[in-house]
């Protein structure tokens, strides 16, 4: 058990190291492509679909193959995508990467966190997140290395984060037979049970405002990830590769607030972890907005450490509000909806700032956390109710 543990561990580092690599790296690539900073949305865009589509049949794939299968093969899937856009000779190819990446983040992304969410406490799901976080803050430090270098470097980035992938991959592969000592019964008894549809898990009182709130979450998240070098680039003026690192620190904030959060989960549930991240979240955002120079970026580190335990915490909570029977499935809308609602908001973003000016990121955040309260407290409303 505690060996399958920490390989677990180590897999949540694989899901974060591919996340923050094009966000760093765009402000390079554009230029080395020779297309406009806008076209980042279309990343966008093929990103959220694959990853977000095939997240709503994650259920059904992990039931029939197993949890241990499908993270292996996810990680060989999103190796061989980020290997395809280091080689990439034009961003057409680049985008054939994306594809194949997005693919593969989308099962391996469900099938950990409703595994997670179901055999280990709410700490572990806090924990295993900061990992993420790991990975995440780590890959802009690797990129930061190789932008501050020759034209077209950023390949060598995509590199260094794919074999460091496949090594995962090996590191899964040993440990296949760990996995079987943890039955999978749940899968067994939803089978023998009466198949319910889509719209019938969606007509549950509470999923829709749930994943809702997980898509506003994703979306301040990723628009960061994606648009915050950008942002720091074209509105405080640094060079590509300080906007990495601050954008590494905000990552790490993230990762700091998930290991702060596991041990407050002990003692505190998943309602009031994801009301206490998001209020820290908002004060960061808050500072942001105020008209004080290269100071207000600080509240990229606050911000991050707000975000920490909300991701892991609305998973977590899947099975004690909805059930574990069709735990899998719902988990499955929940990261299929957040990529969607994310990136989907993120592209619109984009086009947005990219046509007016970085300035208004602040802002737009704003407007976002304070759709994510509502979303969240008519998901704890209706839940009550019921």
């Amino acid at each position: 058990m505690l060996a399958l543990l920490i390989v677990i561990y180590i897999v949540f580092i694989s899901l974060g190291l591919p996340d923050s690599l094009f966000g760093v790296a765009w402000p390079v690539v554009h230029n080395d492509f020779g297309i406009d900073e806008s076209f980042a949305s279309l990343y966008s865009i093929i990103t959220g679909v694959c990853t977000g589509g095939v997240s709503f049949i994650a259920g059904k794939v992990i039931r029939k193959f197993g949890t241990a299968t499908v993270t292996f093969v996810s990680t060989i899937l999103t190796a061989f995508g980020l290997l395809c856009m280091s080689i990439a000779p034009n961003i057409i190819v680049m985008m054939v990467g994306a594809v194949i990446l997005g693919y593969g983040a989308g099962v391996i992304d469900t099938a950990l966190n409703n595994f997670v969410s179901l055999h280990y406490k709410a700490q572990h799901m806090n924990w295993l997140h900061a990992f993420w976080g790991v990975g995440v803050t780590v890959s802009p430090l690797i990129m930061s290395m190789f932008l501050t270098g020759e034209s077209g470097s950023w390949r060598n980035g995509y590199r260094v984060i794919a074999l460091l992938q496949l090594s995962i991959a090996l590191i899964i592969a040993l440990s296949l037979k760990k996995w079987k000592t943890i039955k999978e019964d749940i899968y067994e008894e939803t089978k023998n049970e009466e198949k319910k549809s889509l719209f019938d898990l969606l007509k549950i009182k509470g999923v829709l405002t749930s994943v809702l709130s997980q898509g506003l979450y994703c979306s301040m998240e990723f628009l960061i990830g994606t648009w915050g070098a950008s942002y720091l680039v074209n509105v405080h003026s640094l060079m590509p590769d300080k906007a990495a690192k601050w954008i590494s620190l905000y990552f790490g904030g993230i990762m700091v607030g998930r290991f702060i959060s596991g041990f407050i989960s002990m003692k505190v549930s998943d309602n009031a972890m994801i009301r206490g991240g998001i209020l820290v979240a908002l004060l960061g955002i808050i500072l942001l907005v105020l008209p004080i120079g290269k100071i207000s970026m600080i509240g990229l580190l606050l911000i991050g450490v707000g975000f920490g335990p909300i991701f892991p915490s609305i998973l977590h909570s899947v099975p004690e509000r909805f059930g574990k029977e069709y735990s899998a499935d719902i988990t499955g809308f929940h990261m299929g909806g957040a990529y969607g609602i994310g990136f989907g908001i993120q592209l619109v973003f984009g086009f947005v700032a990219t046509s007016t000016t970085f300035k208004i990121t602040p802002f737009v955040l704003l407007v976002l956390a304070s759709g994510f309260v509502a979303a969240n407290e008519i998901t704890i409303s209706s839940l009550r109710k019921k």
